[in-house]
């Protein structure tokens, strides 16, 4: 399995700075959570981690090997990602959005070949997207979309998954389903999430942005506490360990009193 790393990475859109040197590792093999408050530039770091956008500074490497070194398409036969509003510009099926997620591995004009065709339907299957096949992108729920571009990555039989809060537009069923997959797979796993207990339940680790950088990291048990809570999201709450889960549950009590910022 693949290990993907951040290192120093620093992006400013325009004269604001989003990102300033973010360092961390998700370990070949482990859930990785992105956490942070709106603003604190999970989407932007998704993207960088993903080779979609370059940092100003700092690297990404792909079990050792700078993004900036690979082709597009050789990131793409090892790394996905689900954005959380992707661009569809024609009104393609399921089917064929999952299929796009074979692209990197066939030649220009190549037709499906048998082994595509069964990572389209394993994709399909494990999102209970199979059903919908024959439905058009714009007759999907933003639910159904979101499962339709988890299929799309999935087919794509990466070694790395990047994905920008999957669980959005979701159930509560499809959010348990969804997370309950990534968590199952046999390739390492980013994602922001913004639901904190979520996160505790599903993730090996997370890393917490907070004024542009990385507040804290490592197991959820260790990270999620009231402390962090207050600090970052501004508000007071009483973090247990849930008797059913066995992970860590925040319970929201209001507005934090002393809204000073944070030392990092």
């Amino acid at each position: 399995m693949t290990a993907l790393t951040a290192r120093g990475i620093t992006w400013s859109a325009g004269a604001t700075a989003i990102l300033e040197g973010v360092s961390f590792e998700a370990r070949p093999g482990e859930m990785l959570g992105i956490l942070g408050p709106n603003g604190a530039g999970k989407t932007s770091l998704l993207r960088i981690l993903a080779g979609l956008r370059r940092p100003d500074m700092g690297t990404v490497t792909l079990d050792g090997r700078d993004l900036r070194t690979l082709r597009r398409r050789d990131i793409a036969r090892r790394l996905a990602i689900v954005e959380q509003s992707p661009e569809v510009h024609d009104d393609i099926t399921v089917q064929e959005t999952a299929a796009l997620g074979r692209t990197p591995h066939r030649g220009t004009f190549a037709a499906l070949d048998r082994e595509d065709h069964a990572a389209i339907e394993r994709a399909l299957a494990l999102t209970g997207m199979a059903s919908y096949r024959s439905r058009t992108w714009r007759s999907l729920s933003g639910g159904e979309q979101q499962r339709a571009q988890l299929a799309r990555a999935l087919a794509q039989h990466p070694d790395v998954i990047v994905l920008d809060e999957p669980t959005n537009h979701l159930d509560i069923r499809y959010q348990l389903d969804v997370l309950a997959l990534l968590r199952s797979l046999d390739m390492t796993v980013v994602t922001a999430l913004h639901d904190l207990n979520l996160a505790a339940r599903f993730c090996d680790r997370v890393v917490v942005l907070h004024d542009g950088g990385v507040r804290a990291a490592g197991p959820p048990a260790d990270v999620l506490s009231a402390e962090l809570l207050r600090g970052v999201y501004e508000v007071d709450a009483v973090v247990e360990t849930s008797p059913h889960t066995g992970s860590q549950v925040a319970t929201y009590l209001g507005a934090a009193g002393d809204r000073a910022p944070a030392a990092r």
